[in-house]
């Protein structure tokens, strides 16, 4: 795991990185509260350890910062202080630190400060997770949908590029559920998300949006880059059957397909692919269909 130790004082940066040698962990040091919050935001570490009083910029205003930027707000702070007054400790627990460490440091109190925020570290990155993933297709959900979206924006809008949008539904899926059960209906979301799973990019992803609703996120491509992305699990899912007892069951789906280039808001975006999924039902189901004023971009095989 990362580590970033944030001081004005390189013989106490020295001294930390000394004490802390012999656990499984990549130090990173950087000296002022400047620097600090510049590299906190750039190495995203698992922990930093930040002393209070500095010239350039004090540990509890690097804290308050950091706190306030959704990249960096989970990142756990302890605080380093030389002397530690009662009211210093109320206000950087106030602002979210999760513990101090007095200077000279202890070696064997150190660490296990450290270790101690580690496992807690490593505890809320499961719960992260847990709470991100959708327990039935194992993809991600709703919710980190959501968030990746947003981030993906922010990017575009900050150094420009393009984010395709995919929504996806399984066609007549209420037939499936009503005639052989909800377990089947169950196996065979789980077959589909895999073929999203197997059909994306690295850079791509597939979500579980409820019921049977999925959607992709691409980003750098093209409303015609996106609907080739989108034809191709198309046709997998159009290929794909379960074995039921002496039946095969099956499933198509339709997807809608929509670039930023059209769209103002992450959620304009989504709006304009679930009209062209819309479109897509309305024209007869198992289709990809784009939201553009220009002709409908052609499906490459």
């Amino acid at each position: 795991m990362k580590i970033l130790i944030v001081d004005d004082d390189p013989t106490a940066l020295e001294i930390a990185q000394i004490r802390l040698a012999k656990e499984p962990l990549d130090i990173l040091c950087a000296e002022g509260g400047v620097l600090g919050l510049e590299m906190a935001r750039r190495e995203i570490p698992d922990l930093i350890l930040l002393d209070i009083d500095m010239p350039d910029m004090s540990g509890f205003d690097v804290c308050q910062a950091l706190k306030g930027d959704m990249s960096t707000c989970m990142i756990p702070i302890l605080f380093l202080a030389g002397s530690i007054k009662p009211e210093d400790k109320i206000q950087g627990l106030d602002l979210g630190a999760v513990d101090y460490i007095a200077k000279p440091f202890d070696a064997f109190e150190l660490r296990a400060r450290v270790r101690a925020a580690m496992r807690t570290k490593h505890l809320q990155d499961l719960l992260i997770e847990h709470a991100h993933i959708d327990p039935l297709t194992g993809l991600p959900n709703r919710r980190a949908l959501m968030e990746r979206l947003q981030r993906e924006w922010t990017s575009i809008r900050q150094h420009g590029g393009q984010l395709s949008f995919i929504m996806a539904d399984i066609d007549h899926f209420k037939w499936v559920n009503d005639n052989h059960g909800h377990e089947v209906g169950d196996r065979l979301l789980r077959e589909i998300a895999g073929i999203f799973a197997k059909q994306c990019r690295k850079s791509d992803m597939p979500c579980r949006c409820g019921g049977e609703e999925f959607a992709i996120i691409v980003p750098g491509e093209t409303v015609s880059g996106a609907a080739v992305l989108a034809d191709r699990c198309r046709r997998k899912i159009a290929e794909t059957s379960i074995s039921v007892k002496d039946q095969q069951v099956a499933a198509t789906a339709s997807f809608g397909v929509a670039d930023s280039t059209k769209a103002d808001t992450p959620e304009s975006l989504m709006e304009l692919a679930d009209k062209a999924l819309y479109q897509a039902k309305n024209e007869g189901r198992n289709r990809v269909e784009t939201h553009d004023v220009l002709p409908k971009v052609p499906i490459q095989e």
